[in-house]
């Protein structure tokens, strides 16, 4: 079975082949030819990804997946949220976005954040929604130096090291994006 992952980042590209049966082979966009920013319009995380699946669906009639993720700190009434790759602005990096939330949090003892992932598989003429949430909270700086986005600031209950810590293995069985693929994974095997 071949199904497109809609989206461009190859470590997130990367982290997902990685999970997959051996029958199952994963395309990202650039492979099917698709170099269009694939906006990301809605005021949800779930919104989000269901957007970016259809996009795929109705412009290259392929069977796919898309996923977003959101960073939510309770201090922060739940943002940065589904605005986590721009939270520092529309042209902002990951180390902006970081930036901005050690120094919004400055002084506040309440670090307790969640990674909420939800990924939307189009098979056929049906759309399926599976979740991940992985709970931890925000460091005072960055550690490590592995992953990407929030890794090296997050850092998952039951443990004393930031998801930039975790090896790409360690971190795809424990992360929100792995729970959710992983349901994923045992719906496409029944």
């Amino acid at each position: 079975m071949i199904l497109v992952f809609a989206s461009s980042n190859k470590n997130k590209i990367q982290e997902i082949a990685q999970l997959m049966p051996q029958s199952i082979t994963i395309k990202g966009l650039k492979e099917i030819g698709c170099t269009t920013e694939i906006p990301e319009t809605s005021d949800t995380i779930e919104g989000n990804a269901i957007l970016k699946a259809n996009f795929v669906k109705n412009n290259y009639q392929l069977d796919c997946f898309a996923d977003d993720t959101g960073l939510e700190v309770a201090a922060l009434n739940g943002a940065p949220g589904v605005y986590s790759a721009r939270y520092a602005g529309e042209h902002c990096n990951s180390e902006d976005n970081i930036d901005k939330l050690l120094r919004e949090l400055e002084g506040i003892e309440d670090r307790s954040a969640q990674f909420k992932t939800i990924v939307a598989l189009n098979l056929g003429e049906e759309t399926y929604l599976f979740e991940g949430i992985v709970r931890g909270r925000i460091s005072t700086n960055r550690i490590g130096s592995q992953g990407f986005g929030y890794d090296s600031v997050f850092i998952p209950e039951g443990s004393e090291r930031s998801f930039a810590q975790f090896s790409m293995e360690e971190k795809a069985a424990v992360s929100h994006r792995g729970i959710a693929i992983k349901e994923l994974i045992e719906f496409l095997k029944n």
